[in-house]
């Protein structure tokens, strides 16, 4: 009885055996049995798996970071490369600025005999009509500023119709840096003829002492050849420009970026002033205004010797005595 029960148990080891190893076989290649033991994941905890690191196919795919392209380099001798030399600074106090620290008004510092305004007016203007070789009697402006034509007549209520502007206004120039300049070389800039326009007088009047951040020419097809002086002189000058002046003449030679910058044939290349001597500025006291009669002059140069030269009928100083032509423009 043993020995048959011997043979029994024997006999279900060995058909367990066969069918462990028939499931093996039939197993898919490559594939582990299935873990039966505790350590095996739950249906459940591997669904939950899957779900959280699925990427969710309604959220879009992040974006690469943006990359810039590096600013592009001006070309040699473009009013954009003359522009990146200038020095970035706030300005100056105003204080001392008087319009004679610039030069008696209009002096010839050319030297061919004619003042600073009519060698203007002769350059600007057409069709002249001419006193000897150097008074303007008439012409025709092609206005600049306003791209109007005005016709031009000396006389004193006329002449002011048209008018020299400083493109770089004394002012501003004297808060970005003239101020240390000598009184020589401030001369030389107040009667510079690449800082000097003739323009419609009314819109002269409009601009005062603005720079290019606060004021441009209404006519727009000026406005590269308007900034693009203003940069030349300061470099020839050594001036700064405060930092939204370079960014409004940065905002429109980005429309001309071939525009020139231009050589100053009165003191020649850029900053071909000698380097500024540093000055401290004396402070005036405001001066009050005065009646006509109140101030006299003896004599056309005291008037220049005062930088209110040229006078016209009217203003203080002014008499007939100096106006020895009679037309309303004394010192001339």
């Amino acid at each position: 009885m043993r020995g048959k029960g011997t043979w029994i148990w024997g006999g279900i080891v060995v058909v367990v055996c066969v069918v462990i190893g028939l499931a093996a076989e039939n197993a898919p290649h490559g594939q582990a049995p299935q873990r039966t033991d505790a350590a095996a994941s739950s249906p459940a905890t591997d669904a939950g798996a899957s779900a959280s690191t699925a990427p969710d196919p309604t959220t879009p795919a992040p974006r690469p970071p943006a990359t810039h392209a590096p600013e592009p380099r001006p070309a040699a001798g473009t009013a954009l490369a003359l522009l990146k030399t200038l020095p970035v600074k706030g300005r100056a106090p105003k204080t001392g600025y008087a319009r004679i620290q610039f030069g008696p008004a209009w002096a010839d510092v050319d030297h061919n005999g004619c003042d600073t305004r009519n060698d203007i007016l002769r350059r600007d203007l057409r069709h002249l009509t001419l006193r000897g070789s150097c008074v303007v009697l008439s012409g025709i402006l092609n206005d600049p500023y306003t791209a109007v034509q005005i016709h031009f007549v000396r006389g004193v209520r006329t002449s002011t119709a048209v008018q020299i502007d400083h493109v770089v206004a004394l002012s501003d120039a004297w808060q970005t840096g003239a101020q240390r300049l000598t009184a020589a070389q401030r001369e030389l800039l107040g009667n510079d003829p690449l800082n000097l326009l003739a323009v419609d007088g009314p819109t002269n009047e409009a601009k005062g002492d603005g720079d290019a951040a606060t004021w441009l020419p209404p006519n727009k097809a000026f406005r590269c050849r308007y900034v693009a002086t203003q940069i030349s002189v300061k470099a020839a000058y050594r001036l700064w420009v405060t930092a939204a002046e370079k960014a409004a003449m940065g905002r429109v030679l980005a429309a001309c970026p071939a525009q020139p910058a231009y050589r100053d044939a009165l003191v020649g290349t850029a900053g071909a002033i000698a380097p500024p001597v540093t000055v401290t500025p004396k402070a005036t006291t405001p001066t009050q205004t005065t009646a006509p009669g109140s101030v006299s002059y003896a004599n056309c140069a005291a008037v220049r010797a005062a930088g209110k030269a040229p006078l016209y009928r009217g203003q203080p100083g002014y008499s007939r005595r100096l106006d020895r032509d009679g037309d309303g423009i004394a010192c001339e």
